[in-house]
């Protein structure tokens, strides 16, 4: 049996390491696990309510259509239901985005170093990828723009960016969706906006009422710490989100995870302790580097990209063995791991192991 000759090169998608993988091999009795961006202040209580009072109900279906859950999302956001769509995380939404839009032959351009889920599923549609190379780790719109015709359907831009942390302003992103032909979508992935408490960083949802070709990604898996419920969600103008019904699978997203999303997103105490603990532990890992001086890019998510000036995998495989994973081999950065931001005493730990390592590289010499 041969499948689809434009899949057979495609690398299956490889997530943080798993803890219970590193105790395993290494034979550690802790691990710290600051690889895949996840909340290390767990989620809402409000949540954990809604997921105990749910639980007598696991042997049904869910609601196919969020019913309850799109209401939370519309009423805080002041859009209608019609705009959203949700997905089993927001990769599921950029699946379903090139599945509604791309054939073969049409054109998809992004960054050269961005969420790798966006070149994965516009390959599946055998689309061609217009990769275009980051600006000091930033998304270069102009570049992007120059590249756009007639043959473009989608265009890619996540702020802030996955891997590298830094973001594009208002003032910025509007001035590139005002120049992109109307019948190109944007995709605008908010899935750390959240975390960023900077001036003139963009609401993409407030942007829809003047771009009606944008289409906005978020994900209560980040600040809202339900990554293991896997709810993402869409909100674009209404006709994008009926083509994209259409090729939705039924029952995309679970029971368990429609409650908890529909409590947490209520809870904006959660979330402000949560970004400012985010806050907190940006400005400590900005103070080491600088102590070690070694040259990392702003961080604005939840995450930080940082120069070890030593190949990742290698700086990957030290830290596994003092117990912790961070997230090593970018295509363009290979001197740079992406580090999670941790709890206080996280972070502190992998400063200590971070520095041996160094230390002992330089030793080696």
């Amino acid at each position: 049996m041969q499948p689809k000759s434009n899949i057979v090169h495609l690398p299956v998608y490889q997530p943080g390491k798993p803890v219970e993988d590193v105790k395993r091999e290494l034979g550690l009795e802790e691990v710290i696990k600051l690889a895949s961006n996840e909340n290390p202040f767990g989620y809402s209580e409000l949540a954990k309510a809604a997921i105990i009072n749910e639980l007598g109900q696991i042997a049904t279906y869910p609601d196919g259509a969020s019913f309850e859950l799109n209401a939370a999302v519309a009423k805080k956001f002041g859009v209608e239901s019609n705009q959203i769509i949700f997905g089993n995380g927001s990769s599921d939404i950029i699946l379903m985005l090139c599945r509604t839009y791309l054939a073969p032959g049409d054109e998809t351009i992004m960054a050269d170093e961005t969420f790798s889920q966006y070149k994965h599923n516009a390959e599946i549609e055998n689309a061609r990828i217009i990769e275009v190379p980051l600006k000091d780790g930033k998304h270069d719109l102009s570049a992007m723009l120059a590249k756009i015709n007639d043959r473009t359907k989608l265009v890619w831009v996540c702020n802030p960016n996955n891997p590298t942390g830094t973001i594009v302003k208002e003032d910025e992103l509007t001035a590139f969706l005002d120049k992109v032909p109307k019948d190109v979508l944007v995709v605008l992935d908010e899935a750390y906006c959240e975390f960023v408490d900077e001036p003139g960083f963009p609401d993409g949802i407030k942007l829809l009422k003047n771009y009606r070709n944008l289409i906005v990604l978020r994900t209560f898996s980040k600040i809202y710490g339900l990554a293991s419920l896997r709810i993402g969600y869409g909100i674009g103008h209404a006709d994008v989100i009926q083509y994209m019904n259409q090729i939705r699978e039924p029952f995309n997203t679970n029971r368990l995870g429609q409650v908890a999303a529909t409590a947490s997103i209520a809870d904006d105490d959660f979330v402000t302790f949560c970004r400012e603990q985010n806050n907190a532990g940006i400005k400590y890992f900005y103070s080491q580097f600088d102590r070690l001086g070694l040259k990392y890019f702003p961080a604005f998510g939840n995450f930080i990209m940082v120069d070890a000036k030593l190949p990742s995998a290698e700086v990957f495989q030290a830290l596994l063995r003092r117990g912790i994973i961070v997230r090593p081999r970018w295509t363009y950065y290979p001197t740079y791991i992406r580090v999670s931001i941790g709890t206080p005493e996280q972070n502190e730990k992998f400063i200590a192991a971070f520095e041996q390592v160094l230390q002992e590289a330089a030793v080696r010499g």
